[in-house]
């Protein structure tokens, strides 16, 4: 397939568009310190390209102290040192854009970094000063302020530890997730002009949209009520916010960037609220990516997904992984395919030849429906998620669980490029292990192998094109299987039940998640895309 080299023009890329998730530390390190950086993701501008996408969305690459993979941002203005120099951002937007790739980067407006520079002025100016009122710092309950004022739970799912942290001069602070990212407070002007500021000076280098992270939790309600069933969260999905996105909306329109929000809420009347026309333009679908390899329940997810868009007119967003998120092939795998984060345990067994079939499945019917797919870094190779040793563990959640939580760490090993080279072409010693097995999944040898998991990502995404941009029309199937068609005489037919199914008459077998049988029919856990 030969790589684009023109800028890409349409303004409605978005709404269709194929978006590889970027994960810098673990993608490709450049200069040898174990690391992923920037030079390691130019060099690898080719391969993105060669697979077809048309975004790449970056996880957080600001300077952090690296307290939650990134997620606590000190500066938004400057690249972390670990990944490179703001020069080198702006080269690899340009450089990604010529080769038709748009970037989208990830603002994290909830909280920052404790080693932000409010933060850290706010330590020093004391209770009761202007600096305090950027974020929540209140005084505790009890006789003498030792209870925490509001008994508020972490939005680490698991988690046993507090949300406000004392401070020796008696007041305490709000951070929703560790001590280290106090929340910010929203009702404060300076807060929502700095951010409108920073959307600026990055869609003036060339970005061309925004990830919103945690985008259900920037406003509190200012009496800090505590948290009662039946009455209106005082922290998340407050009403408030929609005029923060309806006035950052202004802003990207300003440049043609466009949002996508990080919303999780069951309320689908709730959801659809940040899709308004005039606020976020897409919010990331965890109803599909969470749900399990079922084809009453998929379907039900799809129909949900499409009505929640319906009214809005908003592109729903199809994803199957992501940075936090246990990995396809491990989660397929397994006796509970869905995902919930109470759920994660050490030790849970996986079948992983199913949950490969099963993924390779997954990739056909996700790339076949109507909007916009987000595939993280390493999905196209069909790595599992890898077993850490406790003791190299990094991410937080698995500490604020006591220990139990096998955390989000083995969706984040450094990806493996090439099998003959030292840590599978990744560069240095990466700062998570790689497994043994790791270099059987990398992308030199995957790249000649028409029966790998990356040959058939990068045809299904060549290929995606057939199904043109209208509306999904089910076809009758029997129990298990899921039919339906995008365009006329183009079929997606999936087959979760325990028989082989005998395909539509077609004129074309257009692409197969694996072979038919002998009799040519579609095996369990298969999926195709037909001509009529």
């Amino acid at each position: 397939m030969g790589q684009p080299t023109h800028a890409p023009t349409r303004t409605d890329w978005w709404r269709s568009a194929v978006i590889y998730q970027v994960y810098v530390r673990s993608f490709a390190d450049g200069d040898g310190d174990g690391t992923g950086d920037l030079a390691g993701v130019r060099a690898r501008l080719p391969y993105l390209a060669e697979l077809g996408v048309d975004a790449l969305w970056f996880n957080p690459w600001y300077v952090s102290p690296m307290k939650d993979g990134g997620y606590d941002v000190a500066d938004y203005r400057a690249i972390d040192p670990a990944f490179g120099t703001l020069a080198e951002a702006e080269k690899l937007i340009a450089e990604a854009r010529e080769l038709g790739i748009r970037t989208i980067v990830d603002i994290v407006p909830n909280h920052v970094s404790d080693q932000h520079p409010w933060f850290r002025a706010a330590l020093a100016a004391g209770p009761g000063s202007p600096e305090r009122e950027l974020f929540h710092f209140r005084p505790g309950r009890g006789p003498h302020g030792e209870l925490p004022p509001t008994d508020w739970p972490s939005q680490f799912v698991g988690s046993t530890e507090p949300v406000w942290t004392r401070l020796p001069d008696g007041d305490w602070y709000l951070h929703l997730f560790t001590p280290e990212q106090p929340d910010l407070n929203w009702a404060h002007p300076a807060v929502r002009r700095e951010h409108e500021d920073i959307l600026r000076f990055w869609f003036e280098r060339g970005v061309e949209g925004v990830r919103i992270d945690s985008a259900a939790l920037l406003a509190k309600d200012p009496a800090l009520p505590d948290l009662v069933e039946g009455h209106p969260n005082p922290f998340l999905d407050r009403d408030e916010l929609h005029d923060i996105y309806r006035s950052w909306r202004a802003v990207a329109d300003e440049y043609g960037g466009i949002f996508v929000g990080e919303v999780w809420l069951p309320d689908p009347e709730r959801f659809a609220r940040y899709l308004r026309p005039d606020e976020l333009h897409t919010a990331f679908n965890f109803a599909f990516l969470s749900c399990p390899w079922d084809a009453t329940r998929l379907r039900e997810s799809i129909d949900d997904t499409l009505a929640e868009h319906a009214p809005v007119g908003a592109p729903a967003t199809w994803v199957l992984c992501n940075h936090d998120v246990t990995r396809t092939i491990t989660r397929y795998g397994r006796e509970d395919t869905g995902f919930d984060f109470a759920a994660k345990a050490f030790g849970t067994p996986t079948d992983l030849a199913l949950g490969t079939r099963r993924a390779r499945a997954a990739a056909l019917l996700s790339l076949a429906l109507p909007g916009a797919v987000y595939v993280y870094q390493g999905e196209e190779l069909g790595l599992p998620e890898a077993d850490i040793p406790r003791h190299r563990i990094e991410d937080p959640m698995h500490f604020r669980s006591g220990g139990t939580d096998p955390g989000r760490d083995g969706c984040r090993v450094p990806l493996p490029w090439a099998a003959e080279q030292p840590y599978a072409g990744f560069g240095g010693e990466p700062w998570l292990p790689q497994p043994d097995d790791w270099a059987s999944y990398a992308a030199d040898r995957q790249a000649v192998d028409p029966g790998s998991m990356l040959s058939l990502y990068r045809r299904a995404i060549r290929t995606r094109r057939v199904f043109g941009d209208g509306p999904l029309t089910w076809l009758p199937a029997p129990e298990g299987v899921l039919a339906f068609a995008r365009a006329e005489g183009v079929l997606c037919v999936v087959n979760l039940g325990e028989r082989p199914f005998d395909l539509p008459e077609h004129s074309e077998l257009l692409l197969s998640s694996a072979p038919l049988d002998t009799e040519g029919r579609l095996p369990k856990d298969t999926a195709v895309w037909l001509r009529a």
